[in-house]
C-alpha cells in the first residue's frame, strides 16, 4: 500500500507544482514530489530485497523511479537557483 501511495503522490505533487502560486511554492511542491520519488525507490528496493523473484519484473520500474528522482532533483536545484537569483 505504501509503495502505491508514494508512487501516486509523485504525480499529484508535480501537478500541484504546475499550479503553484509563486516560485517558492513551485519549488516546495517539486521538493515534495522528489521526496516521494525517493520513498518510492526505497519501497521498490525493499520489495526486491524481500522478494528476489520479483527483482527482474521490477527492474524497469526501479530504473524509471531513479530517472524520475534524478529529473526532480535537477528541477528542484534549478528552481531553487531561480528563486534565489530573482529575489
Amino acid at each position: 500500500k505504501q509503495l502505491s501511495r508514494s508512487a501516486s503522490s509523485i504525480g499529484a505533487n508535480y501537478h500541484e507544482a504546475t499550479e503553484a502560486e509563486s516560485k517558492a511554492d513551485f519549488t516546495h511542491k517539486l521538493n515534495i514530489a522528489k521526496k516521494e520519488a525517493k520513498e518510492t525507490s526505497y519501497w521498490l528496493k525493499l520489495v526486491c530485497s524481500t522478494n528476489p523473484e520479483l527483482t527482474k519484473r521490477l527492474a524497469d520500474l526501479m530504473r524509471e523511479s531513479l530517472e524520475i528522482l534524478k529529473i526532480l532533483s535537477k528541477s528542484v536545484s534549478t528552481a531553487r537557483h531561480n528563486v534565489k537569483t530573482n529575489d
